[in-house]
């Protein structure tokens, strides 16, 4: 079922062929938007050749574009009966674009739907059934149902490995998703170890120049970064940008999320400008898709804010964090981890400005969030309590400092001794 490869492992052809292509067909089918065709033109469309129009638009990240094509051609396929494998991915579709745009609960009730008739359709341990499991997931994880989303990935694996070896590319992707959970899940041992058989699978199918690979090695990188491993992390994501620049050219907004990853690296060595630099730049890149529901700009304004407050620009710091708070309660909740961990970004401001009662509120509404998300160890429950740790030195309290550091130490160490078994395991 095409609809389950929209999110697939690539196929050995550039992006940039498929990019011309996709424009040559928006030219002579589409125009500028859904309703650029005559009225009478657009009757005659199929609802597969409404889909594959909107494909072409999200495989270019226009999913503002897309919608409108895949919504009319799901109207089209309910009205045939007999046509139960277009429906299907005529959601599906839809389920992976309204993920894109952030309406998660139309996105898991579209999936799920899908999902149910794609069971009736083919075989219970079909490939395309696990494609579906994927999306499922990345719905999950958007709305910050981390256990559920391993879960529709384990079971998207089990799928896989019932018509592929391990050692197949086709399980690529799978791992690569499984690693952002356990991410998520604070597990950066065992995603690390996804991450690495991944790199293996995708290098020895596609190659190290492959674009696919470069993705996979920026999203590594920005685990590295996590783990203030920045020395292993900054080769990687030269390569991520080497590669993407050759395919989209320096001024694409796919190219964001690895200059916030160099960012990152940059602020780490203290080459302040140079960050403030790659994120501004990454911001622009956005152009109209930075709105108020873009996570990917919420990300970009909060690591611009972290690199205000540390370079003593507190205005702008403030500014840019109330933006992405905003962004990132909007599409996430405002009891997500995303949203705490802004939270915490602006405490840290605040004790910076002196604003300690303010510091210390949003210290306990991230903290209490995150408890409430995850177990007590989590790595950004630790983040928060230095942060804590960092309010207490302000006011002098040492005693209370003392016991928040404790219980860093605390996580680290049981963090060490709860997940390396684990890394080993997904081995």
């Amino acid at each position: 079922m095409m609809a389950a490869k929209i999110s697939a492992f690539p196929r050995k052809r550039t992006t940039g062929v498929l990019i011309l292509v996709a424009v040559l067909v928006l030219i002579l089918f589409a125009g500028d938007s859904a309703g650029a065709a005559p009225k009478h033109i657009r009757q005659k469309r199929s609802s597969k050749t409404l889909r594959m129009m909107a494909r072409l638009y999200m495989a270019c990240g226009d999913y503002d574009k897309a919608r409108p094509l895949a919504e009319q051609g799901l109207r089209l396929a309910r009205k045939k009966p007999d046509s139960d494998s277009e429906l299907c991915s005529c959601m599906l579709d839809l389920a992976y674009l309204y993920t894109n745009q952030g309406d998660l609960d139309d996105a898991e009730a579209m999936c799920k739907q899908g999902l149910e008739l794609q069971k009736k359709i083919y075989y219970e341990w079909h490939p395309y059934i696990a494609y579906a499991l994927r999306i499922l997931s990345d719905i999950y994880q958007g709305q910050g149902k981390y256990s559920q989303a391993a879960d529709a990935l384990d079971q998207a694996m089990s799928i896989m490995l019932k018509s592929h070896l391990p050692n197949e590319a086709a399980l690529a992707p799978f791992r690569v998703d499984m690693a952002g959970v356990l991410v998520k899940q604070g597990n950066l041992a065992a995603a690390e170890s996804c991450y690495q058989q991944a790199l293996e699978l995708i290098n020895n199918s596609y190659g190290p120049e492959h674009l696919y690979t470069a993705r996979v090695l920026g999203r590594l990188a920005k685990l590295y970064v996590l783990q203030k491993k920045y020395a292993e992390a900054r080769p990687l994501i030269d390569r991520t940008l080497a590669l993407q620049e050759k395919v989209y050219g320096k001024n694409h907004h796919f190219l964001a999320p690895a200059r916030l990853v160099m960012a990152r690296i940059c602020q780490a060595d203290g080459q302040y400008d140079k960050a403030e630099q790659l994120l501004k730049i990454s911001l622009a890149s956005l152009g109209s898709k930075q709105d108020s529901t873009n996570p990917l700009a919420g990300e970009l304004l909060n690591a611009l804010a972290e690199l205000y407050t540390a370079s003593g620009r507190y205005s702008k710091a403030e500014q840019a964090c109330q933006s992405a708070l905003k962004i990132t309660a909007k599409r996430f909740g405002p009891d997500s981890d995303n949203t705490a961990m802004v939270l915490n970004n602006m405490a840290r401001l605040y004790i910076k400005q002196e604003k300690y009662a303010e510091a210390e509120n949003l210290c306990t509404k991230a903290l209490t969030t995150l408890e409430n998300l995850f177990d007590d160890n989590h790595p950004c429950v630790a983040e928060v309590l230095e942060t804590m740790v960092q309010l207490q030195q302000r006011v002098g309290n040492t005693a209370e400092a003392a016991k928040l550091e404790a219980r860093i130490e605390q996580i680290r160490e049981l963090r060490k001794v709860a997940y390396e078994p684990v890394a080993k395991a997904v081995n």
